[in-house]
């Protein structure tokens, strides 16, 4: 399917907690282009790789710099995402050069949780504290969070009189739109001479200050410490820049899921950017070769973002076509797996449930579910079933594989979650089902469990899915770990009618096709019931998904000709796609599978435990088999 349809369908997601690495995708360069007024400004540049940016906006601000500031321009603009992973700090300098390189007293505070919208401070030193007569100028302000004082600290360099200039800090207030304090002083070099353009790394316990030497070599020199404020640094000897060239506005970043770090810093006697890469922060290599822009930044910062944020900010002022396909996947921050996606007819919403991941031995204990309006947002509507705690009061964790029904009854919505959890007393897995009136609850556990032993005698009560016949109105209970079982619900919708239990495996096959192992997903398309399920082992890269279809909710199911229905793509390093479930768009034959992978970063390391949600199209041939479905990255 083209991307450009996908993008259109699902390009977003909300953050709820602080991000993994593996949830950023590109990289957001902020800068300024020059020493007029008019270039005086906040402007955006975005890569997919950190090393190929491309301007947004035509190179035009994307912040008026009139409106935020107090001299009509900002330069030396700092980003940073804070500890909750959602809102965005960024500290800029608030002068006009052409008023003179003495001429500015302020700085400029922004906050956003969008990237988008910036609410603004302007903090004039000289009327901010008293006895600042002869402060001259007040340059690069940048923010880190200090653990120690559990605050966002802003740090920047003053000049007074004729005096050297120096680096100095003040916390943030709780709404970073004023600062708490006297400034103090945060690094004075031990030759105490001028230091400008702090930027500090941190990385193994260690803050690296990178820092610009001003009047004395004019190079970017390194001091260590393991404690911001001790007043404790070590300088290392020697320069950091690898050009004979003035330099200035260090600014550091991780590559994303890489142990590889890049310095880059304004080369501003020759209007031009350089690049170096390094693994300690000590040594550096020009990479220059490897640099594309197609803009002419100074002295900015580069931020990590997610792919919900990258849409967001092209969205809004367009995406360059050198950036190429913004990825569709994963579609939920975190680890998640065993996905169930719900539409509401109560709220005109669709709902994502799924296994909590990313705990060692799958030993999540909770569900939680995101809400959209129409599968371009996300929106974390929070943990919605405890095990471990009095919600429910036969299970205590192994919170797996949950589902989903919306049932109208005597005219009021109740919603139904069923779920296998880890019984307190003893015995395998179990299924227990928990109502309420709101897809996003709160809900109610019916206090002990459903589906307690296996039909077959061996296998775990795990995997449960329900289905409502569109035929009949009936709704069906399907669960499984080895074997494949269903069962007709009872009206309650919390027992089964024990009479219609049947054990519907699908025979035959192998790991390489359509073996069955778990996760059976039952839908209904055109006269036909469709049964899929996953084959192989959720850790490994062949775990796929498999189908047949039947004439009945309760079979007997024959296996389709081409059973496979989703596999892995090792070129676009996508493995073990499966434990789906099938999203229809009300009123139309459009069709999306919703289903999880392994996450390309821990293939090797607890891949079972380290999935991601993703979502792609499900399309059908015309005699109503699956065609088999593409899986985006």
């Amino acid at each position: 399917m083209a991307i450009a349809l996908l993008l259109s369908v699902f390009p977003a997601f909300s953050q709820q907690e602080p991000l993994l690495e593996k949830d950023y995708v590109a990289y957001l360069f902020t800068y300024f282009t020059g020493n007029h007024i008019s270039e005086e400004a906040v402007c955006y540049a975005v890569s997919m790789d950190g090393y190929s940016y491309w301007t947004l906006n035509g190179g035009k601000p994307v912040i008026d710099s009139k409106v935020i500031s107090s001299t009509g321009g900002v330069r030396d603009p700092h980003i940073l995402r804070s500890q909750d992973g959602k809102t965005f700090y960024m500290v800029v300098t608030d002068m006009v050069s052409d008023n003179g390189w003495d001429s500015n007293r302020a700085m400029v505070l922004l906050k956003s949780d969008d990237l988008v919208n910036w609410k603004h401070s302007i903090i004039n030193m000289q009327k901010r504290y008293p006895g600042q007569e002869k402060l001259k100028r007040v340059w690069a302000p940048q923010t880190v969070f200090d653990p120690e004082a559990g605050k966002y600290m802003v740090y920047w360099s003053m000049k007074y009189g004729d005096g050297a200039d120096v680096i100095y800090y003040a916390y943030a207030n709780d709404d970073f739109t004023d600062l708490e304090g006297e400034p103090k002083p945060l690094f004075i070099p031990e030759n105490k001479k001028s230091c400008i353009d702090g930027d500090i790394v941190y990385k193994d316990g260690i803050y690296h200050l990178f820092y610009k030497t001003e009047g004395h070599g004019n190079g970017i020199k390194v001091a260590t410490t393991r404690s911001l404020t001790s007043g404790k640094w070590e300088e290392e000897p020697d320069y950091k820049q690898q050009t004979t060239d003035a330099v200035e506005g260090a600014g550091t970043f991780k590559l994303i899921n890489q142990d590889k770090y890049i310095l880059m810093y304004d080369v501003y006697t020759k209007g031009r950017y350089q690049f170096t890469e390094t693994t300690d922060l000590k040594n550096f290599k020009v990479i220059d070769s490897e640099v594309k822009m197609n803009f002419h930044p100074r002295h900015g910062t580069i931020l990590p973002i997610t792919r919900d944020e990258l849409i967001r900010i092209t969205d809004k002022w367009g995406k360059p076509a050198e950036l190429g396909a913004v990825p569709n996947n994963p579609v939920l921050p975190g680890f998640h797996a065993d996905p169930e996606v719900l539409y509401s007819q109560k709220t005109k919403k669709y709902y994502i449930y799924s296994t909590t991941d990313g705990q060692p031995g799958w030993g999540g204990w909770y569900f939680t579910v995101f809400s959209s309006d129409d599968l371009k947002n996300w929106k974390y509507e929070g943990v919605m079933l405890d095990l471990k705690s009095d919600q429910v009061p036969w299970a205590n964790g192994n919170a797996w594989a949950p589902c989903i029904e919306e049932k109208l009854i005597k005219g009021e919505y109740k919603y139904f979650f069923y779920y296998s959890g880890n019984p307190i007393k003893e015995g395998g897995k179990q299924i227990g089902v928990a109502v309420a009136d709101s897809p996003t609850g709160p809900f109610t556990d019916l206090g002990y469990p459903i589906i307690t032993e296996s039909p077959v005698g061996r296998g775990q009560q795990i995997d449960v899915d329900v289905f409502t016949d569109p035929v009949s109105g009936k709704s069906y209970l399907y669960w499984g770990n080895g074997y494949m079982a269903g069962a007709e619900l009872n009206k309650d919708m919390v027992s089964i009618k024990k009479k219609t239990l049947t054990v519907m495996t699908p025979e035959g096959g192998t790991l390489q096709d359509y073996a069955f192992r778990e996760a059976p997903y039952v839908f209904y398309r055109n006269g036909l019931y469709y049964f899929m399920w996953s084959v192989d082992d959720t850790g490994s890269p062949n775990y796929h998904v498999a189908y047949g279809t039947s004439k009945s909710p309760l079979g007997p199911i024959e296996v389709a000709k081409d059973p496979i229905a989703l596999i892995q793509n090792p070129e676009k390093e996508i493995y073990g796609p499966a434990h789906n479930s099938v999203l229809q768009i009300p009123g139309t034959d459009e069709w999306y599978i919703v289903y999880h992978r392994i996450n390309k970063n821990y293939l090797k390391d607890s891949p079972g435990t380290h999935r991601e949600v993703c979502i792609d199209r499900m399309e059908f041939n015309e005699d109503g088999t699956i065609k088999r479905v593409v899986p985006t990255r």
